[in-house]
């Protein structure tokens, strides 16, 4: 078993930053692929960004494209989301995740976060 346990959130004017990390822990000796989900009130669960478990290759959803930077550290196997420019829209619980490929879709993955709510006022 893989614990996620994330770190980082609150609360932001628009144009703002903020910095979430998700620190892994247990049966980690497999690098897992590792990404960010959010969910706002009454909407499905979107992908945000992902990043590869070794080759360091990453991809964003549009909406994030060029404001948020995901990144690792495999020593400390810890993922972090880098969130700037954050906008009203951005304001949703926000999920980290991890599994066999870095994919777009929330049920490649094997592990979840405890969530931590981003909030984002205009």
């Amino acid at each position: 078993q893989v614990q996620l346990v994330q770190s980082g959130g609150g609360s932001v004017q628009a144009g703002g930053s903020l910095r979430l990390s998700c620190a892994a822990s247990g049966r980690t000796g497999r690098t897992y692929a590792m990404a960010w989900f959010r969910q706002a009130p009454g909407k499905e669960r979107e992908f945000v960004a992902a990043i590869s478990s070794t080759e360091g290759i990453f991809g964003y959803a549009d909406s994030v494209q060029g404001r948020f930077t995901i990144s690792r550290e495999n020593a400390e196997n810890t993922v972090n989301l880098q969130m700037n420019d954050l906008k009203p829209e951005d304001t949703a619980a926000y999920y980290c995740a991890a599994g066999r490929h870095a994919l777009r879709y929330s049920s490649s993955y094997d592990y979840w976060g405890q969530g931590t709510q981003v909030t984002v006022s205009s």
